[in-house]
């Protein structure tokens, strides 16, 4: 029997089927944020679906299933990134993946400046980086500082200065 604070591995199983289901998506955004290289994201990707099914044996509702596991994929995230800390070059032409799915320049004129930005985002500092991402994900500044331990106001006002600083960035070519 699971002791308390502790669920059974069924329902730990289930927990995170639900999860991956209804979150997967996101964390699969979320390690592209960090990880550019494809097979590096795949083992970050690996590493939140690990943390996040551990993470079910003692998940206790005190906040809500989307709220732990934005947490402990960020966490992961986070250790990931510190853990294999170099620094961040540019995207090449080379690296992108950019396949022609008959939409045109547009489309590919769209896949170049999200590039451009998630490398701009990938520069940024763990929380900085993390804030971003979760407002990507159309997180409100209270949701977002439920997450990182911040109060909204200053989640709302770390929102504001970095949309500035990504802004004048990618409108400088991406040149700190």
């Amino acid at each position: 029997m699971a002791s308390a604070g502790q669920t059974d591995s069924r329902e730990q199983e289930h927990r995170y089927r639900e999860a991956a289901r209804e979150h997967g998506a996101m964390w699969a955004r979320l390690a592209r944020g960090y990880e550019f290289d494809a097979e590096k994201r795949r083992d970050l990707e690996q590493e939140i679906h690990i943390a996040i099914w551990r993470s079910m044996a003692v998940f206790d509702s005190r906040c809500s299933v989307r709220t732990w596991v934005y947490r402990v994929a960020h966490n992961t995230a986070v250790s990931y990134a510190m853990r294999h800390k170099r620094t961040a070059g540019t995207v090449s032409l080379e690296d992108l993946d950019v396949a022609d799915d008959g939409q045109g320049p547009a489309a590919a004129d769209r896949q170049l400046a999200m590039e451009r930005l998630m490398a701009l985002v990938r520069k940024l500092k763990p929380l900085d980086r993390q804030t971003v991402l979760l407002y990507l994900e159309g997180m409100e500044a209270a949701e977002i500082g439920e997450i990182t331990g911040d109060s909204a106001g200053s989640v709302a006002v770390r929102i504001h200065r970095l949309k500035q600083v990504l802004a004048r960035q990618f409108a400088e070519g991406g040149r700190r």
